[in-house]
């Protein structure tokens, strides 16, 4: 049960709580399969996307008994992540007025060993071909080591590459990869890439975001709505699309993704997990 289903979240759309809710239910069969048990941390939104928000990691209270969490050691304490299990945890997590899952890269009760490795890419100006170009360079990188990569719209401003593993590399290992491709890229294109986390020191470049593959980091997890203006969605696309410059950031949406599944259904789920002991041997030959 939806509690206050006519609640707007989305002031400039019209969209409720309800309509949110009714998204998630929808998306369900495709949604759950790449955000199964992996920690949540849920980004609300009691009074809509016009009030300010808050995140939350750790839920210890007014939670149901059937809802499961996993417990997370922190400075000086734990936390105890929700996880989605089925659609009727997605929906609680829609009751709660989350408007966006942010999930880890890896899942209970395995949390050492993530199963995807991301790369968002942040632009600093709106740029759509200086973007796709910068995206493909991604690719044709990681194609390079030998790994074959997904992509998916963030929703925002930028994508996010995905390379899905085999789950038996050790969470360290995983994101100094990933950080070593962003040295690599910003070494060979430095008027395009950077590392620099702040954006005043970014110089218009694209920042390569390799950060998200080490707990508690988290990235916006696949068909989950982003709280901006459109109800914008961050979902899988083909590097077709990509090339052709046919999809941006924010082409998918709450009220036109059902149209899209319709045409391709879930374009990750035949991904295969893949092993990332050869590709970091090879990126170890290019820092030497």
């Amino acid at each position: 049960m939806i509690s206050h289903p006519e609640k707007v979240l989305f002031p400039d759309d019209g969209i409720t709580k309800g309509e949110l809710a009714a998204y998630y239910l929808s998306v369900a069969p495709v949604m759950l399969p790449h955000i199964l048990r992996r920690p949540v941390t849920m980004e609300r939104f009691h009074r809509g996307i016009g009030q300010e928000g808050f995140f939350q990691k750790s839920v210890t209270k007014g939670f149901p008994e059937w809802l499961e969490r996993v417990e997370v050691p922190k400075h000086g304490g734990t936390v105890h992540h929700p996880l989605v299990t089925d659609t009727r945890s997605l929906l609680w997590m829609a009751n709660q007025n989350c408007i966006t899952m942010h999930v880890w890269a890896t899942r209970a009760p395995d949390l050492m060993h993530p199963d995807v490795c991301v790369i968002d890419l942040d632009p600093s100006e709106d740029d759509p071909e200086r973007l796709r170009a910068a995206v493909l360079a991604v690719r044709n990188f990681l194609a390079e080591l030998g790994l074959t990569s997904l992509v998916k719209t963030s929703g925002s401003k930028g994508f996010h590459i995905v390379v899905p593993l085999d789950g038996k590399t050790s969470i360290g290992d995983v994101a100094r990869f990933s950080h070593g491709v962003g040295v690599v890229m910003v070494e060979r294109d430095p008027q395009n890439f950077t590392l620099e986390f702040s954006k005043a020191d970014r110089g218009g470049r694209i920042y390569i975001d390799t950060g998200r593959n080490h707990p508690p980091a988290t990235f916006a997890a696949a068909y989950t709505v982003r709280a901006k203006r459109g109800a914008p969605v961050s979902a899988p696309c083909t590097w077709q699309e990509i090339e052709r410059g046919s999809v941006g950031p924010q082409t998918f949406n709450l009220r036109n993704m059902a149209e899209r599944l319709a045409a391709v259904a879930d374009l990750w789920a035949d991904a295969k997990g893949l092993s990332l002991r050869g590709p970091m041997a090879k990126l170890r030959t290019l820092h030497t």
